[in-house]
């Protein structure tokens, strides 16, 4: 008889435990969706595409593609690569505030390509949207 009143208090405070544990959870899964529900960042390009033109082998250029936060939280650009070594981008690294503007350089290097080149760079960032595609374009003449 003993055993079983010890068992049945032993059962129920774990019931009781496990109860809590649940409504502790549920509460931090509120409180992580209401930090999502906030009004997340978002980058606006003035423009996403760049044409050199004609450029002679061997030369670098660069163009600096501008964007603006217009969303209502701090933008982080978490990372920028290029699809080859030939283009190198330069971003900020600080947050952009809502409202304000920010540059990616992109840094093209010819040497030993001819021909029409199209390269790519990959933005991610904090934004629900969090990829974005810059593309610049170049006709290398061989000199």
């Amino acid at each position: 008889m003993l055993y079983r009143v010890l068992y049945t208090v032993l059962i129920l405070t774990f019931v009781a435990v496990g109860c809590k544990r649940r409504q502790s959870d549920r509460m931090e899964e509120e409180a992580e969706r209401e930090e999502q529900t906030e009004a997340p960042p978002k980058i606006s390009f003035e423009q996403v595409y760049y044409d050199f033109g004609n450029i002679r082998q061997g030369e670098k250029v660069s163009y600096s593609f501008q964007y603006e936060n217009t969303g209502d939280s701090p933008l982080v650009i978490e990372e920028a690569f290029a699809s080859c070594g030939c283009t190198v981008p330069e971003y900020d690294k600080e947050p952009i505030l809502p409202g304000e503007k920010g540059n990616i350089e992109v840094i093209f290097d010819s040497s030993g390509r001819r021909g029409n080149q199209y390269k790519s760079v990959i933005i991610k960032t904090n934004a629900p949207e969090s990829k974005n595609r810059l593309t610049i374009k170049a006709n290398v003449l061989m000199n």
